[in-house]
């Protein structure tokens, strides 16, 4: 309720506001604007939504792969942990607005430059907080498990796994974010369909109102996706939610 609070009352600052002072709508639309806008331009805006929809969850279902292959790999190498996590760091100092251009014309306007721009936007936090869950393994539980002979794989399958998981679904959450930033950024640098090209198409036509309802879109589906975690969440793990602290 404090959330909604304050953004009703943002809201209706800003609708006053424009009705107070004039200004044009190509500069800064009013809420009912963009709302009415919008919806006569629901069709195309849900048509754009859905290839965006769908590039993000490919992108990011293709970086949780490799996430979880290149995580599970480094907790059993010690060795691949010194020579992996610092090209992770790396990897997070690329800047994705000028990688995404590139990416296009190595690779076209196909799906394939649009999951890469997604996967190196998402799938460092998901790693690092795969790597350092597996790493705070309580010390005991170890221990106790090696003196009852327990394998490697053992260890890692019945304490390492399942005390990785709030770790490992906080670092969900950021990544699922980042998705959807990603996605937009791909399609801005190039692309034939989705929310980015067409917010796009609408800031070269001055339709300042059509992009806002855009943005608007493209923040639901964030949240719901970021949401839908927590779901995901209660039937995975039902003990990650029971170890956050409230």
């Amino acid at each position: 309720m404090p959330s909604v609070t304050i953004v009703v009352v943002l809201v209706i600052g800003w609708q006053v506001y424009v009705q107070l002072s004039g200004i044009r709508p190509q500069v800064l639309p009013s809420p009912s604007r963009i709302v009415a806008q919008g919806w006569s331009q629901r069709e195309a805006i849900a048509e754009q939504a859905a290839a965006t929809l769908q590039v993000t969850v490919l992108g990011f279902a293709v970086s949780l792969l490799v996430a979880w292959t290149l995580a599970v790999a480094v907790d059993f190498s010690p060795w691949l942990r010194r020579a992996v996590v610092p090209l992770f760091v790396i990897s997070q100092t690329l800047p994705i607005i000028a990688i995404a251009p590139l990416l296009i014309i190595w690779f076209g306007f196909g799906l394939l430059p649009k999951i890469l721009v997604i996967s190196l936007a998402t799938f460092f936090p998901m790693a690092i907080g795969l790597i350092e869950g597996f790493a705070a393994t309580d010390r005991d539980a170890r221990a106790l498990l090696a003196s009852m002979g327990a394998t490697r794989w053992q260890q890692f399958r019945y304490i390492r796994l399942p005390s990785a998981m709030p770790r490992f679904f906080t670092s969900l959450r950021i990544g699922i974010t980042y998705a959807v930033v990603g996605a937009i950024f791909a399609e801005y640098a190039g692309a034939s369909a989705g929310l980015g090209i067409y917010m796009s198409q609408q800031k070269n036509s001055f339709r300042t109102d059509l992009v806002l309802a855009a943005v608007f879109v493209t923040a639901v589906i964030s949240v719901t996706l970021f949401l839908l975690t927590y779901a995901v969440e209660r039937v995975v793990a039902p003990w990650a939610q029971d170890s956050r602290p409230r």
